[in-house]
């Protein structure tokens, strides 16, 4: 039998292993003057997957409101609070 694993909640969070990432129907997007694109979530349970480049996958959920601003070379800020859940 398979363990579930519960979502936690995580405060601002960021990333330079993000390979990876698949945003659902439920975000906006638009692009800073510094080059970050920022993806902010337009309804509550707003879900990105994100593929790390250690090779693990992660189940992220946000409310409405909530930002990833993403730059080069992966690196992905996550604002707070978010849910994270490991799906590995």
């Amino acid at each position: 039998m398979k363990k579930v694993q519960t979502a936690r909640l995580e405060n601002q969070v960021y990333s330079n292993r993000v390979a990876r990432s698949e945003f659902d129907k439920n975000w906006k997007t638009s692009v800073l003057s510094s080059g970050y694109v920022v993806y902010t979530a337009t309804k509550n349970n707003a879900k990105i997957t994100v593929l790390l480049t250690t090779g693990l996958r992660k189940l992220i959920i946000f409310n409405r409101g909530g930002k990833v601003l993403v730059g080069s070379g992966g690196v992905s800020h996550y604002s707070k609070p978010h849910k994270a859940k490991d799906l590995n």
